[in-house]
């Protein structure tokens, strides 16, 4: 049977991963913002935390990673270090309501951010990581001259020390040199802007630093302009309505689950369900090696 390589791929099982991409809840810089784009710029939204409806949509897509089994199959959680993206991550994937009678550190303090929830458990959920490089944007979309006269750098995507996440989520990881920059917020500029073309080359850093880890189903939490502009670059070889799909915006809290195929041996994986056969070997061999070196015809299966 013929297939046509443009409408069908076929890869390795061990060189793909599954990623479940996750753009934050409802942040309080995205409640003013929505309705007045120059809002971005107040300071009064510096690294702004969920809103009382972001907590429901995070509380309404844990049932759903609960109920669809998707919990149990993730193995890691990356996570933007933002105040935002980081209570999204703890809250969708984090453990149950924490007490002070275990031994583990709890993954979010009480009242983190004027949130009025409870701790949340490190206990029983995969294992959180902050990486600067699923950071915020600093400017998207296609702006009018009007509003190119007034934005800038936005407040909200500049972070905190580490120093005061680890205060207020202990048991998150902020250990990886390769994933933070340095204590203070180095990457953050009053006065300059990332370029979209810049953050696609983030972007893909970001895809290629994943193939570095072990992990083969990792949650991804991050942000509207990082998930656009970077799968914006992806899907040219595909159906118009498949590209679509992929490059869409994301709504706040919405949660989408793709395959990214390692095409250039960019992770070391090796199979853990491919059998090598002919174990042990016997009267076939000479038969095997004559069928291996066999010229495939053409449409055959």
């Amino acid at each position: 049977m013929d297939m046509d390589s443009t409408t069908s791929g076929l890869y390795p099982l061990h060189r793909s991963k599954t990623i479940h991409l996750v753009r934050h809840a409802q942040g309080i810089h995205n409640v003013i913002g929505d309705k007045d784009y120059k809002a971005y710029m107040s300071p009064d939204y510096f690294d702004a935390e969920l809103t009382p409806l972001g907590w429901h949509q995070v509380e309404n897509l844990r049932k759903h990673v609960h109920a669809s089994g998707l919990a149990k199959k993730i193995d890691v959680v990356i996570t933007s270090p933002l105040l935002r993206t980081m209570q999204t991550a703890v809250g969708v994937f984090g453990g149950e309501g924490y007490t002070d009678t275990v031994d583990a550190l709890p993954l979010m303090l009480a009242n983190v951010g004027n949130s009025a929830r409870s701790a949340i458990s490190s206990l029983n959920c995969p294992p959180i990581i902050a990486v600067e490089l699923c950071r915020e944007h600093l400017v998207g979309g296609v702006l009018t001259q009007q509003l190119k006269r007034h934005v800038g750098v936005h407040p909200c995507d500049r972070r905190r020390s580490v120093g005061e996440y680890q205060c207020l989520f202990p048991a998150v990881d902020f250990s990886l040199a390769s994933a933070i920059e340095s204590d203070e917020d180095v990457l953050w500029k009053a006065n300059i802007r990332e370029t979209r073309e810049e953050l696609a080359i983030r972007g893909k850093k970001f895809f290629e630093w994943l193939w570095t880890r072990k992990e083969k189903e990792i949650a991804i939490v991050t942000h509207s302009g990082f998930l656009f502009h970077t799968l914006a670059t992806f899907g040219n070889d595909c159906h118009p309505l498949v590209r679509k799909e992929i490059t869409k915006h994301f709504a706040n809290c919405e949660l989408r689950s793709m395959v990214i195929v390692d095409k250039s041996m960019l992770g070391s994986d090796s199979s853990t369900t491919d059998y090598p056969g002919r174990v042990p070997s016997g009267p076939d061999t000479q038969r095997d090696e004559k069928i291996a070196n066999d010229k495939p015809v053409s449409g055959s299966t």
